[in-house]
């Protein structure tokens, strides 16, 4: 095994990679995403989708920084407005993970297209019911 020890993380036994160890790297940098089956998928406190969330927006916010920037306008500017909008982004993103959860926001949406109640001008439907059996 040459001369890799043991760890333990959250009271499961495991062994260190060593490539990280002879490159000088601390166990700290290796991020644990995988959390077992039928559990969901979660990171640094985000949820499920929000992780893919959270990684578009910030791709938007990379290209709505070059695009400002190649239109030529101050790049402090760029800097205050890009910040803003990613901390914004960031903190919408992560409320929105502890208030619905891994499901919940998929259910909202599907709420919202639930009618509120349902018009029948004949009552055919209901006789042709009863004529099935």
């Amino acid at each position: 095994m040459g001369g890799t020890k043991a760890c333990t993380r959250n009271g499961k036994m495991f062994r260190p990679d060593p490539y990280i160890l002879k490159k000088g790297g601390s166990m700290s940098s290796v991020y644990e995403i995988n959390k077992g089956i039928n559990k969901p998928l979660m990171f640094k406190g985000l949820k499920a989708q929000y992780i893919g969330y959270l990684g578009g927006g910030l791709l938007c916010l990379l290209i709505l920084y070059a695009v400002l920037y190649i239109s030529g306008l101050n790049n402090y500017i760029c800097l205050v407005l890009i910040g803003g909008l990613g901390t914004a982004l960031l903190s919408t993103i992560f409320r929105m993970s502890h208030k619905y959860g891994q499901y919940g926001l998929l259910k909202k949406g599907a709420k919202r297209s639930i009618p509120t109640y349902l018009k029948f001008r004949t009552r055919r439907s209901f006789i042709n019911l009863l004529k099935k059996k």
